[in-house]
């Protein structure tokens, strides 16, 4: 098989599968909107039910109900009859996911997940299947022609599930009213959480590089030689005057200054940027990037705090 044959067949499985998505996006309807108002209004949590490939699908539905303010677990199908259908509360939802609706664990469990459940959500690609005939809802995700060109691994099928399954949980966001600081709430860790909730003061360098407004060159340098961020701020008392740059010197010593007699105030940058240390770090890159600049002075009530370096929120994965 040479490229132009492998990017062919890709172009082609993904173009099947994004038409079998449109069928669906056309079939959604009064079953859908039911289906997401039975799980909003539920006083219980939703319990996902899969096996194969659906289970996978329905651990990710799972995933992504829970991340973002929708109570739900998983359940195994053949799992269930032998003891796990103890999870089931009569409060709770079941979405039980099968594309043929017919396996035999499917069609063994379907009334005792109907009979102790508030509801029973089936997704499934047979509306003629035992699991359809026992759902109170039926959202139908059948496909014409899976990606497989062999027809017998589940590809059309279980994008289409987990299509809907996201639709689902956006639909539940809106009525939930999820926001940003909820979301943050489930993802204190990784990157994602660190832009979520992480604060400015969490990463400001131990460094203090500190000047006065009537301190010498000599002074100047060895602050700024002193740290690793190449900057000093420059203070008048409490107040922050500026800052001095390495690449202020340099621009001193290149226009001929007798730096005998020059201060730190004649040289410095008025105004720098500034933020609050109780701000979130991603506000502070933001400003950083703004700007092109590679070092914020943080504040705390207006005074001066410390310095947050551009590096040290990259590596730390604030975007």
């Amino acid at each position: 098989m040479n490229v132009s044959n492998i990017i062919s067949i890709a172009k082609n499985t993904l173009a099947i599968e994004i038409s079998e998505l449109e069928k669906l996006q056309n079939r959604i309807g009064d079953e859908f909107e039911k289906a997401v108002k039975i799980i909003h209004s539920s006083k219980g949590k939703l319990v996902v039910v899969g096996i194969g490939k659906s289970a996978h699908v329905a651990n990710k539905i799972v995933a992504t109900l829970n991340s973002t303010g929708t109570p739900s677990q998983f359940l195994h199908a053949s799992e269930a009859i032998h003891g796990d259908l103890g999870v089931i509360q009569k409060d709770d939802v079941v979405l039980c996911i099968s594309n043929s609706g017919n396996s035999p664990e499917i069609v063994n469990l379907v009334t005792y997940l109907k009979n102790y459940s508030s509801a029973l959500i089936g997704m499934t690609g047979n509306r003629k299947s035992k699991l359809a005939e026992a759902s109170d809802v039926v959202l139908d995700t059948h496909v014409d022609v899976e990606a497989c060109p062999n027809q017998l691994a589940p590809t059309s099928s279980t994008t289409l599930q987990m299509a809907l399954g996201d639709a689902i949980a956006v639909c539940l966001m809106d009525l939930n009213d999820f926001k940003e600081n909820d979301f943050a709430k489930f993802h204190p860790g990784g990157s994602l959480g660190k832009n979520l909730t992480a604060k400015v003061e969490q990463f400001v360098s131990s460094q203090k590089p500190q000047v006065s407004e009537s301190s010498s060159i000599r002074d100047v340098i060895i602050s700024i030689s002193a740290s690793s961020h190449g900057i000093t701020v420059v203070t008048d008392g409490t107040h922050i005057s500026g800052v001095i740059t390495d690449g202020d010197l340099r621009r001193m010593l290149l226009n001929g200054e007798d730096i005998s007699r020059v201060l730190a105030k004649d040289i410095m940058s008025a105004n720098p940027k500034t933020i609050e240390k109780n701000e979130l770090a991603k506000g502070a890159m933001k400003i950083l990037k703004d700007h092109n600049i590679g070092q914020l002075i943080v504040v705390e009530e207006g005074n001066y705090y410390g310095i947050i370096d551009l590096h040290k929120l990259l590596d730390e994965g604030i975007i």
